[in-house]
């Protein structure tokens, strides 16, 4: 259908307003939201994503397409709720107390909601309470914490520590990511994963929840 291929090449290109006009036009063609989501959004993130892998986008490239997916988004979510959409699963996504940076932590819950997730984002300076009342009520599947400074990053420890007393650890997926972040790290904190980009975690998550 061409109208998705429009919409898939806009979101590839980082074409925001290609995006808009393409998502509006395609519901007025009366095109299942959901059609568009799976056929024309989801695939073109994918894509992004494979660019990313091979070298041939940077961090800028995809966070213009990452934006240029958010509009289109923007404009379908109603129409997808009014369908009963439901996403593929929830992320709680944060900066750990006491880090502010947030660049890659947005491009990732960019990223996953290209991929068909729901993202909570609880912001910056996220406390591991904050986390544990994410899990408690929001029912969300993966936490995703990410650090940029080394001071900032034994954070994630206390945050799965919280998960733990608060027994809810076993009902989530712990994943990890930033500047200074190992899989050797990830694997002594006790996090289930460790991406070291933003469109490997989308690849974690995946294969965490399948």
């Amino acid at each position: 259908m061409e109208i998705l291929e429009t919409i898939f090449q806009g979101i590839v290109d980082g074409n925001k307003n290609a995006v808009e006009t393409g998502v509006r036009q395609a519901l007025d063609e009366n095109i299942a939201p959901e059609k568009i989501l799976h056929e024309g959004l989801i695939p073109a993130m994918a894509e992004v994503g494979r660019l990313f892998e091979e070298g041939e986008y940077y961090v800028p490239e995809m966070l213009i397409a990452a934006r240029a997916m958010k509009s289109g988004l923007a404009i379908l979510k109603p129409r997808l709720v009014q369908s009963n959409v439901e996403p593929i699963g929830k992320v709680a996504i944060a900066t750990v107390k006491g880090d502010l940076h947030d660049i890659g932590k947005n491009l990732v819950g960019l990223m996953l909601e290209g991929a068909g997730y729901e993202i909570i984002n609880l912001g910056v300076d996220a406390s591991p309470e904050s986390f544990v009342d994410a899990v408690k009520t929001k029912q969300v599947d993966i936490v995703a914490m990410s650090a940029l400074l080394t001071t900032t990053m034994i954070r994630m420890k206390d945050t799965i520590e919280a998960l733990e007393e608060a027994g809810l650890r076993e009902q989530v997926k712990v994943i990890v990511g930033g500047a200074p972040i190992t899989q050797k790290f990830a694997d002594e904190i006790g996090a289930d994963g460790y991406a070291p980009d933003a469109s490997q975690a989308v690849t974690l998550t995946k294969k965490l929840l399948a």
